[in-house]
């Protein structure tokens, strides 16, 4: 079956969504057994840019990245590593 997420990129990940993009969220359409991982990788993320990740604002562990774990109208947001000072 298939359903649509809205993918959310932060922070220099947002220079991985087409150019057509305006601000840093797409609508994507994916099978319903698609996961965090395959996301990532569709849009050529690299694995270890995408630091925090939220499924309707609740984190996905790293090792958790590779089940299926989307419905239709979901949220996917992924931010890089932040450095603090």
């Amino acid at each position: 079956m298939t359903i649509h997420i809205s993918l959310k990129l932060y922070a220099s990940l947002s220079d991985y969504l087409p150019d057509d993009v305006e601000g840093n969220i797409v609508r994507i359409e994916l099978d319903d057994s698609a996961t965090p991982h395959q996301v990532i990788d569709r849009f050529r993320v690299p694995r270890q840019e995408a630091h925090l990740v939220l499924l309707n604002g609740v984190y996905i562990k790293p090792e958790d990245r590779d089940q299926s774990a989307f419905n239709d109208g979901d949220t996917l947001a992924i931010w890089p590593p932040v450095a603090g000072g």
